[in-house]
């Protein structure tokens, strides 16, 4: 069965399609059957990143390795049994639908609270929650004293998870890896960087979860998504000057990122 990558995070700005394009395109690159999925319906950014990337393909006449994406599909309302809910059908089918010819599924997860969102968490076999490298976003994980950063609780988000995994050892299935990734990372040891990187490694041993850097701040991840790229191709694109001291530091950055997944399978080769 295909590995389930869920890239979960309720708050948005945090990098979420970013990181999923990366990481999909980076075992697609690898020669791993990469499907993903996108289930916030209303802006789809990782289906419209996937979009952008063909049509760029297209118009260049290039061959960039392209990993598979797939709308939820559509279920009529006479096919559910009683008392089911579409969406948890959707999602299902979709995932059956690519199961048995892909290595990885990776779903995308709105930045918010949904039905699609909490059934998605449940199935996970690994979960990526990009983090702004901010106490505003820690928030998302844990309530936290004002004055102290003390951890005074788990989140709502932090309980989702739980009942994720609890739901899949009711089912007998392996426990979710869950992953916490710091994006916008500053440059320098500056104080709030660590008081953040305490209070992660605090929270990580009490809820159960690893902590990895992900992507610093930079121009070039704007210039990236209407052409459907990512720091992976630029040598490919035949585009001058992209590949710059910074922008091979940020290359470096995804290859960390891949080999701290601990996918299996995998041996990070670029």
């Amino acid at each position: 069965m295909a590995h389930i990558i869920v890239v979960g995070n309720e708050k948005g700005g945090s990098g979420k399609s970013t990181t999923s394009m990366h990481v999909a395109t980076a075992l697609t690159r690898m020669g791993h059957r990469v499907g993903t999925l996108d289930l916030d319906l209303r802006q789809k950014s990782l289906g419209r990143y996937v979009e952008n990337r063909r049509k760029f393909n297209k118009r260049n006449g290039l061959n960039l390795p392209c990993p598979e994406y797939r709308d939820l599909p559509q279920i009529a309302p006479e096919a559910l049994a009683p008392g089911e809910n579409i969406n948890d059908r959707r999602l299902s089918a979709a995932v059956v639908g690519m199961e048995d010819n892909c290595d990885f599924i990776l779903i995308d997860c709105p930045g918010s609270h949904t039905r699609l969102s909490q059934i998605a968490h449940s199935l996970a076999d690994t979960l990526v929650t990009p983090l702004n490298d901010s106490f505003v976003d820690f928030d998302l994980l844990a309530r936290a004293d004002p004055e102290t950063n003390k951890i005074l609780g788990p989140s709502i988000y932090s309980e989702m998870v739980w009942n994720a995994r609890q739901l899949r050892a009711q089912a007998g299935l392996n426990p979710i890896d869950w992953v916490v990734v710091r994006n916008r990372l500053g440059a320098q040891a500056m104080h709030n960087k660590r008081k953040m990187g305490e209070a992660l490694n605090e929270l990580g041993r009490r809820i159960g979860f690893r902590i990895t850097s992900g992507f610093s701040e930079r121009v070039i991840f704007r210039e990236l998504f209407p052409r459907g790229l990512t720091l992976l191709d630029l040598r490919d694109t035949g585009v001058k000057g992209q590949m710059n001291i910074s922008n091979v530091a940020a290359r470096q950055e995804v290859r960390e990122l891949i080999k701290e997944l601990r996918l299996p399978g995998v041996t990070v080769d670029f």
